[in-house]
Formats: C-alpha cells, structure tokens, sequence
C-alpha cells in the first residue's frame, strides 16, 4: 500500500428533515445503525431543516388541538402512529405517543443543531433531540428543554442558552425549508448521497446500503 497515497475525500450525506415527523426519526435511526456498522465509510453529515408545521405558534400547541388540525380527529391520528410504532421498535425505537402533550414549533431545535455543529456535538444531538420528543415526551420546543441535552454533551450552557434567546439562525431554518420546496421536496426524510444521488422516505438500511456503495464508487471513480 502507497502511504503517500491520498485519503478518498469523505462522503457527504445530506438529510432533509423534521423533528415533528415519527418516519425522520425512523429514517435517521436506521442510517446511524448502517454506519455503525459499516466503519469502513467515511461519512460527513450535514442536517438540513424542514418544517412540516411552518405556521406553528412559537409556543406549540396542545398535542389534541394539532391531532385534530392535521388529521380531523385524534383517533385517526391515533391508527396512523400506531403503524410505525412496531417499525420503530424493530429498530430500537420505543415510540410512546401518548406522552407526547404538546406539539413543539421545531426552529428552536433546528437551530441548536446548526449551533452544535462548531463543537462537534450536531451529531448526537439529532438523535438525543428525536428520542427527547418522540420517546420521553419532552416539549422540544422549550429553550430550557433544549440547554439542557446541549449541556448533556459538553456545551457551555449560559451560551446555549443566550443563542436560543437570540433569533440568530432562524432565517437560516426558514431559508433552508424554503430550498427544500424550491427543490421539489414536499415530505420527509430525503437523504442527498454526495450531491448526486437522492432518496425519499424512511427506507430500509438495505436500500440506504446500496444507494451509499454507489456513491462511493462513483466518488472513487472521478
């Protein structure tokens, strides 16, 4: 082997997505588990924000006045989470809706993730944020809610604190979701594969597999 050899650039992974949305969380969880798995791929991830309730009161609202807006009735709400919530578990994801008493407006969230990107801690901070809301019922939309898990990984929390006060970066979240329409994306998760190849939907690790290896390979090529 060349030890002079130039390092293969790393693959960048862009995922469109939504804290509010149960597939995003699932899609996610499913990409971490084909990475850790597969070590042998240099993965850069980049989180680009939607939002799937643009018109959301800072505040949130009530888990069943939302229920009611989205789907006209808590019930029917109530069967279509039902669905996922066996997929989740076969991925380790322990879905309890029911804990769930309000629904956050996710800019606040979004933004911490674009903060957390200069100590390294963006990342983990996805999937915390995601098991926060969908497992443990927290109100993800609340500053203090957030600080918290930021402080959790190392974060300075004064400072997180003073930035989710602040409203820098909330036009970035809202330019990014304008993009992702501009582009086409209407729903999600969407996964863009080394600006190339783009998939939509909480796809199984298989699938997610094979699009990664021919990115790879196309990247190898050039």
């Amino acid at each position: 082997m060349n030890i002079l050899a130039p390092l293969p650039a790393r693959l960048v992974i862009e995922v469109v997505y939504d804290f509010v949305c149960p597939w995003c969380y699932l899609g996610v969880k499913r990409l971490s588990l084909l990475l850790a798995r597969r070590r042998d791929l240099g993965v850069e991830m980049v989180w680009r924000p939607f939002l799937l309730n643009p018109d959301m009161p800072r505040s949130g609202m009530a888990r069943s006045d939302y229920m009611i807006r989205k789907f006209g009735a808590e019930e029917r709400g109530r069967r279509l989470y039902n669905s996922i919530t066996g997929l989740g578990a076969a991925e380790g994801i322990e879905f309890n809706f029911a804990a769930i008493r309000r629904t956050p407006n996710s800019v606040d969230a979004h933004r911490l993730v674009r903060y957390a990107q200069a100590f390294g801690t963006a990342d983990i901070l996805v999937d915390r944020i995601f098991r926060a809301h969908f497992v443990e019922g927290l109100d993800i939309g609340a500053s203090a809610t957030l600080v918290r898990m930021a402080a959790a990984q190392g974060m300075d929390a004064r400072a997180t604190g003073l930035f989710l006060a602040s409203n820098e970066g909330s036009e970035f979240v809202h330019a990014e979701n304008l993009h992702a329409h501009r582009l086409g994306i209407n729903g999600v998760p969407c996964f863009l594969i080394d600006g190339e190849h783009a998939i939509a939907g909480a796809q199984e690790t298989e699938v997610l597999e094979r699009l990664i290896d021919l990115a790879t390979c196309t990247m190898r090529e050039r």
